[in-house]
């Protein structure tokens, strides 16, 4: 069997979240991510999803057809199934959809969808058993972890191949990590005590139609990107400072006549950090007028990316607190009505958002640590920050390092949301890649992180080359936090464990709020 990616320890629950389809917030998805919380669901949708399952359960044994209760699927929706074969129609839907490929998901991402899955089901709209949702909230509290392939869905009628593998634990099949180890969906289910379900009418369709493994990745991204861009406003303090840059352009007035709001906050973070700087006052008289754009324009790109995420923030929230079924169970006027609420263009959209913002803001750091150590601008720095320059070669391969990471951000960054495709024999004629789009955007998010990371590693050094003179009070406070994590270099060195070590300390949020 295959090796998971993460191998963390079972994790610590210190909280409770009770799910009831409508109140899940952004936080809320950080700590089911790490698994910080158990979940149950609300005692008002649990009145709402029995009344559904009810109707649904009404609608199977009727004459009209009904499309997943009594039909077939896609291409397959004007077939109709016998009575005595509708349990036999969801396991086979989940059996053959089972087609993912690729390495698994993380275990965060899998607890995040089981998560999301569950409250998509409990807001009474699906038409499933309460059993059935409670099951997967063993999984979550158990820690049972289905093995989720990455690849293998369009975004169209939903995450259909990643969620059938989660799925297919559910009635004892598949694979599942538990307990550190991979073991097979039966085994893993008795390990915990569980007992497979039985599927009932449009039970297995109501578990794979959503994009809740493509929000899964797309939230993971997103908050990696939070602590990346609040940490690029300490390094562009901090870069600011080693170059000997004027802090004019961070003056609140520029920003008040152009107000967007993420903007003026980056500006005031500058300012703060350097407020009562030493640095600074050194070198107030010189003859230079304006800085690099990469310095001088660093309220308006961070900004623009601050903007940004709050948008990527909202779709996020709002998306795992919808009912993303097809057809749609509506228990006043016992309506079931067909809609495309799976498909994943919204999440597409927001995710090759994040990817281009973020390699932007990258693109910005890279330009930022080149100025610091390439001679020609660094403004009487020593050459790559070299502490013996010829026989060392300090940082170089680091930049080098930060340009290449860019690049393959910059491919990345190529819209996976405009790429429909057709499948189902024409039936799924536009989809959304929103599976895609959503990977890139994460991976982007990790290596935005070391890009900045290099950015930060640079500048601190920089900073130690302008002693005696020192910065602002709250900068000197966190750089002197800074280097218990990072110690200040000593020479020539293997990079990228410090590399690694820079990008872990912004992915955990260390650096939040400077």
């Amino acid at each position: 069997m295959s090796k998971l990616r993460n191998t963390n320890p079972a994790p610590v629950r210190k909280g409770k979240i009770r799910l009831d389809g409508h109140s899940l917030g952004l936080y809320d998805l950080r700590e089911i991510a790490e698994g910080r919380v158990l979940l149950s669901v609300a005692s008002k949708a649990k009145k709402e999803v029995h009344k559904a399952s009810q109707q649904v359960a009404k609608a199977a044994e009727g004459a009209d057809p009904r499309y997943g209760i009594n039909t077939g699927f896609g291409r397959f929706c004007n077939i109709r199934i016998s009575r005595e074969e509708l349990r036999e129609l969801q396991v086979n839907l989940i059996r053959s959809h089972a087609a993912g490929v690729g390495e698994p998901c993380s275990p965060e991402e899998v607890r995040l969808a089981i998560a999301l899955r569950a409250n998509a089901l409990v807001s009474g709209n699906c038409g499933i058993r309460l059993e059935v949702i409670q099951l997967l909230l063993d999984f979550y509290n158990e820690d049972v972890l289905p093995k989720i392939p990455r690849q293998g869905s369009v975004g169209a009628c939903g995450d259909l191949a990643p969620l059938s593998h989660l799925a297919l634990v559910l009635i004892g099949e598949g694979e599942a990590w538990v307990d550190g180890r991979w073991m097979t969906g039966k085994k893993a289910l008795s390990k915990k005590g569980l007992q497979p379900i039985r599927l009932e009418a449009k039970e297995g369709l109501s578990l794979i139609n959503g994009v809740q493994v493509s929000v899964a990745m797309l939230a993971r991204a997103y908050h990696l990107s939070v602590s990346v861009v609040e940490t690029a406003d300490l390094t562009l303090a901090m870069s600011l400072e080693g170059f000997l840059g004027s802090l004019q352009p961070f003056d609140a007035r520029i920003h008040e006549v152009r107000p967007h709001p993420g903007q003026a906050i980056v500006a005031k973070n500058v300012r703060r950090l350097l407020k009562g700087s030493k640095i600074l006052k050194s070198h107030q008289d010189c003859d230079r007028v304006q800085d690099p754009y990469s310095f001088r324009c660093g309220p308006q790109v961070h900004g623009s990316v601050r903007d940004a995420l709050v948008w990527i923030g909202e779709t996020i929230q709002r998306e795992a607190n919808s009912a993303t079924d097809n057809p749609l169970v509506f228990t006043d006027g016992e309506a079931i009505l067909s809609g495309g609420n799976f498909h994943g263009a919204p999440i597409s959209h927001a995710a090759d958002l994040l990817a281009i913002v973020m390699c932007d803001l990258s693109s910005i750091s890279e330009r930022r640590s080149e100025k610091l150590v390439n001679p020609d601008t660094s403004r009487g720095l020593p050459a790559f920050l070299s502490k013996s320059e010829g026989l060392q070669s300090g940082w170089m391969m680091a930049h080098v390092t930060a340009s290449a990471l860019v690049s393959r951000m910059k491919v990345l960054s190529h819209p996976a949301s405009v790429d429909s495709m057709v499948t189902s024999a024409g039936t799924e004629d536009h989809v959304s890649m929103s599976t895609h789009a959503s990977e890139k955007a994460l991976e982007c998010a990790h290596q935005a992180a070391r890009v900045v990371g290099i950015e930060l590693l640079i500048a601190m050094d920089a900073l130690e080359l302008r002693r005696p003179f020192t910065s602002g009070k709250r900068l000197e406070k966190i750089l002197k936090s800074l280097r218990l994590e990072l110690p200040a270099s000593k020479g020539d060195r293997v990079l990228s464990p410090e590399i690694e070590n820079a990008a872990r300390v912004i992915e955990e949020g260390l650096l939040a709020n400077p």
